[in-house]
């Protein structure tokens, strides 16, 4: 199957370097502390975040002098054409494990001591970079919470796919069988804070593919500080009004 054409166009029209579009609110899940809607074309992702609160684990309380960052990953049964019942398998449980690290990474937890923070996710659609999705909705989440950040967490996918690199795969390329690279980075800090690679590349095609999949991580950064912007400026024109 072509995934590319003579012209450089991939199914859906975008040219190898392009994202799908981005799509992002705050504040949708009223009875969280923050929470957070984020959409990269068809993939749709909410967030919701709860804390800090006092730990609910007694036997972690005296241990604990930092934050403890707790995560939920979930599919919802309708997210993808696979009508079979989802289940909390192994998947999202490496999933949550590893979006869990990813938050910890940001989240200044030392401010924080003996608190739990609980992040959920759940996936409503699925179609390719849920991982990523999840990280950057969980992001705004926190924000929306007022959690103190070192900076923002964000992540983007890249692979390689008929010789050529393309940035922010959909669920067709990406189950094309091609090296696909997600990362996760702190852009201010211009820190790595996840690389996870699902086939092997040369080295050179490797920095390729990482150097388009951080630039992607950055355009993501700036359209969710645009979001979090144009929040702050909805809060104090309710505030005025």
């Amino acid at each position: 199957m072509e995934y590319v054409n003579p012209e450089g166009l991939r199914l859906d029209g975008r040219r190898f370097n392009e994202m799908r579009q981005i799509v992002a609110e705050v504040g949708v899940v009223s009875k969280a502390d923050g929470s957070a809607v984020f959409e990269m074309g068809n993939t749709k992702v909410i967030a919701a975040v709860y804390g800090p609160r006092e730990i609910q684990n007694k036997s972690l309380q005296k241990k604990n002098d930092h934050a403890l960052v707790m995560c939920e990953y979930s599919m919802a049964q309708f997210s993808t054409g696979d009508r079979r019942r989802q289940k909390f398998d192994r998947r999202s449980t490496e999933l949550s494990l590893v979006i869990r690290q990813t938050m910890e990474a940001c989240i200044l937890t030392e401010l924080l001591p003996h608190s739990q923070i609980d992040i959920f996710l759940q996936v409503l659609q699925a179609d390719g970079g849920t991982r990523s999705a999840c990280i950057n909705a969980a992001t705004l989440a926190l924000a929306d919470a007022g959690i103190p950040m070192r900076d923002l967490a964000v992540s983007c996918s890249a692979g390689y796919l008929n010789s050529t690199p393309l940035l922010d795969l959909n669920y067709v390329e990406d189950s094309a069988g091609g090296a696909d690279v997600t990362v996760g980075i702190l852009p201010k800090l211009d820190k790595v804070t996840l690389l996870q690679m699902d086939a092997k590349l040369p080295m050179a095609t490797f920095e390729t593919v990482f150097a388009l999949a951080s630039e992607g991580c950055k355009a993501i950064a700036e359209r969710i500080r645009e979001v979090l912007q144009e929040n702050t400026k909805q809060l104090e024109y309710r505030r005025a009004a």
